[in-house]
């Protein structure tokens, strides 16, 4: 076997300055600052140009007081041995200020938990807290990469990971018709044994994992192994609210029982005596009915929607309390929505357990592989594309059953075509009050189809300008 000179190696790296700056930086030390520490690395990792990794080498758990903020542009890859980055206040735990690409393995994150919307984390001027947050630079292109490797992420009030390419931050607002502009670069997340468990709990619309997208790049994510649980408001939103496609897959990963910060059970006090009417034209002017509900825990977390005929009378109207969803993507404008989720459960989210949509040119393609959605408030699978794209979905072998909405609904509303198939699935006991398996609908001029073989539909077919097994 060959044999290094060790004096000779110790030498060479000594004294050469290129080596020196690829060697990594050892955190040995627990403490929130000071030589050794964490935040002493991300210091001296910012300084090298071609970027950095930071080994953490303490058995020791890390606490801290504010964040930990890496400022630099280049690359980072921080590698744990199972240490928790912690915190008992409500800060960021681990923020990139400049979007650089992170790469973290073997460490987990945590806030101080105990959040709800009677213990918020966004009131008397506090910002809430996040776990990992990548903030994109507005000139940045390429492609922003975030991989995280057996990672846990909990207790946070806000979002528990978040990649930002979005001018307006946590007003970004939702893809389809949210605001704000972006950078030309597109997102790459990969998550690989990762788990986001009770976040989003302390501030409105604060999801367990989420990416805002704007301007003409796109959203690239791969989750393997991995569960998103109990997170306020989505498991996990993606939402690409300009040019640009998403490109998603799942591979046996969870979303249970997200969606709840906005309490429906503690809320239905605030609600009006009647939530929703319908009129003739000219019998109710708006200053009649119930106008938008306050003096709650979170006013935010009610909706209210009305319709007005040409005169200004009131057609209809319905205020509701805005519950969340187990994965939520929203794609405007020309990019496709690509969602392919494989042996992936999806249980007792409190609005959808999927909800997909597609608006502007581009396509909705899904494909359901072995996944079950249950005991979802709401549809069990959902995929509307409102303009000229088209949808085409595909379910082998799994399962939609016990859902409060339909079991799996597939919608185009434009002129683009819906094309669903069917093989070796199952439905049952979905939607309370209409029991249906599959709710096929093409409002517009195009062509639809729905086949559906060695599959057991127990609740009915609901189909619209769609022909059945032509």
């Amino acid at each position: 076997m060959k044999r290094f000179n060790a004096l000779a190696l110790v030498a060479l790296l000594s004294t050469s300055a290129a080596a020196h700056m690829h060697m990594p930086l050892v955190v040995t030390n627990a403490a929130d600052a000071g030589e050794g520490t964490l935040r002493s690395a991300l210091v001296e990792a910012a300084k090298r140009d071609h970027g950095a990794r930071v080994v953490i080498a303490t058995d020791e758990d890390i606490v801290i007081e504010d964040s930990l903020t890496y400022f630099g542009e280049a690359p980072l890859e921080i590698i744990g041995n199972g240490q928790v980055v912690r915190s008992s206040d409500n800060v960021d735990l681990l923020v990139m200020a400049n979007g650089a690409n992170l790469s973290v393995s073997d460490l987990d994150f945590e806030g101080p938990g105990q959040f709800s919307i009677l213990n918020r984390g966004d009131e008397n001027g506090e910002v809430a807290g996040k776990g990992i947050f990548v903030d994109v630079r507005e000139d940045q292109t390429g492609v922003v990469e975030l991989t995280l490797d057996n990672v846990l992420v909990k207790g946070v009030a806000n979002h528990g990971i978040h990649v930002s390419d979005c001018t307006l931050a946590d007003d970004c607002g939702g893809g389809a018709g949210g605001g704000g502009e972006g950078s030309p670069a597109s997102i790459s997340v990969r998550l690989n044994n990762v788990s986001v468990d009770g976040v989003g709990n302390g501030k409105f619309d604060a999801d367990g994992l989420r990416v805002d997208e704007r301007d003409e790049g796109g959203i690239h994510l791969h989750v393997t192994g991995s569960q998103f649980a109990r997170v306020g408001a989505d498991g996990l939103e993606l939402d690409e609210g300009q040019a640009g496609s998403i490109q998603a897959t799942t591979i046996r990963t969870e979303f249970i029982d997200n969606g709840a910060y906005c309490d429906p059970a503690l809320l239905a006090a605030y609600m009006p005596a009647e939530p929703e009417a319908e009129f003739e034209e000219g019998q109710v002017d708006e200053s009649d009915i119930p106008g938008n509900v306050t003096g709650t825990p979170d006013d935010t977390c009610f909706e209210r929607e009305v319709d007005l005929y040409d005169d200004g009378s009131v057609e209809a109207y319905e205020i509701g309390i805005d519950v969340d969803d187990g994965i939520d993507f929203d794609e405007a404008d020309d990019g496709d929505l690509n969602l392919t989720m494989v042996a992936s459960r999806i249980a007792g989210n409190y609005d959808e357990g999927v909800d997909m949509d597609e608006a502007g040119a581009g396509n909705g393609n899904l494909q359901y592989v072995n996944t079950n959605s249950n005991r979802n408030a709401d549809d069990g699978f959902k995929m509307s594309e409102e303009d000229g794209g088209s949808v085409n979905g595909m379910m082998v072998g799994s399962v939609s059953r016990d859902n409060g909405g339909k079991g799996a609904v597939f919608e185009e509303e434009g002129a683009g075509d819906v094309a669903v198939e069917a093989v070796s699935t199952r439905t049952r006991n979905n939607d309370d009050s209409d029991q249906t398996g599959f709710e096929v609908v093409q409002e517009d001029a195009g062509a639809g189809s729905l086949v559906i073989s060695d599959s057991q539909v127990l609740d009915g077919i609901e189909a619209e300008g769609v022909v059945i097994n032509p």
